[in-house]
C-alpha cells in the first residue's frame, strides 16, 4: 500500500467524484491522474481539474480517451481497445498522487470483467469514497463500503456531497465503522474560487 495515493471513487456515476477529487488534489498540492475518462472529451474531468486547481496541481494525461459516455468496457470496445490490468500501473510522480475512478468500484473495465474493485485489490490504493445525499444512498454506500471491506482494500474515509443529513450520514458512519473526513456542499457553479475555498476547509490528514 502506498500512503501517497488516494484512489477516488463514489458510490455510482455523477455522484460528484471530480469535484472531490480537484478539492483533495488542491488541499495536498498533489498530482491528479484519471486512467480512463469515457465520453465527453471536450471537456474532460482532466480538463475540469486544470480550470479549477492552480499551478500546485499537477495533471497527468489519461491512459485512455474513449468516445462513448458508456461503461468503460463497453466504450473500449466501440474503440477498438482493451483495458487490462497494467494500464492502472501508477505513472511517476512526486509528492502524493490523486486517483479519479470510472464510474463506481464494480464497472467493468473489459470484456472479462475486470472491475474497479478487483485493480484495488491488487493495487491496495487507499480509497475515499465520495456519497452524495439521495434516496437509496445508504444503500449504495454501505453496500460499496462492504466490497471495500470483503477485499481488505484501505479505506480513508467518506466524503458526503450536499447539505448536511445528520441522520443518514451517522447511520452509515454507525454501520460501516469508517471516517467521515468532511463534505462538500451543493453550488450553483463549480469554479476556481469554489474548488480552493473546500481545499482549506477539507483537512484529509487531520
Amino acid at each position: 500500500m502506498d500512503k501517497n495515493i488516494i484512489f477516488i471513487t463514489g458510490i455510482g456515476t455523477d455522484v460528484g467524484k471530480t469535484v472531490v477529487s480537484a478539492i483533495v488534489a488542491q488541499s495536498l498540492h498533489a498530482q491528479y491522474w484519471k486512467p480512463v475518462q469515457a465520453g465527453d472529451l471536450d471537456n474532460t474531468d482532466t480538463d475540469k481539474i486544470r480550470k479549477w486547481c492552480d499551478e500546485n496541481v499537477t495533471v497527468l494525461p489519461e491512459k485512455y480517451l474513449l468516445n462513448t459516455p458508456m461503461s468503460p468496457h463497453a466504450a473500449a470496445e466501440i474503440d477498438g481497445k482493451e483495458i487490462i490490468l497494467t494500464d492502472f500501473d501508477e505513472p511517476d510522480f512526486n509528492g502524493k498522487l490523486v486517483i479519479e475512478g470510472a464510474g463506481g468500484l464494480l464497472v467493468p473495465m473489459n470484456k472479462n470483467g475486470l472491475t474497479l474493485a478487483d485493480i484495488l485489490q491488487i493495487k491496495r490504493w487507499p480509497v475515499i469514497l465520495v456519497s452524495p445525499h439521495y434516496l437509496g444512498s445508504i444503500n449504495h454506500t454501505l453496500l460499496s463500503i462492504e466490497v471495500l471491506k470483503r477485499r481488505e482494500i484501505p479505506i480513508l474515509g467518506i466524503i458526503f456531497v450536499g447539505d448536511e443529513n445528520p441522520s443518514s450520514e451517522s447511520i452509515i458512519a454507525k454501520v460501516a465503522g469508517v471516517k467521515i473526513l468532511g463534505r462538500v456542499p451543493l453550488t450553483d457553479e463549480v469554479n476556481k474560487d469554489f474548488i480552493q475555498n473546500q481545499a482549506q476547509e477539507l483537512k484529509i490528514f487531520d
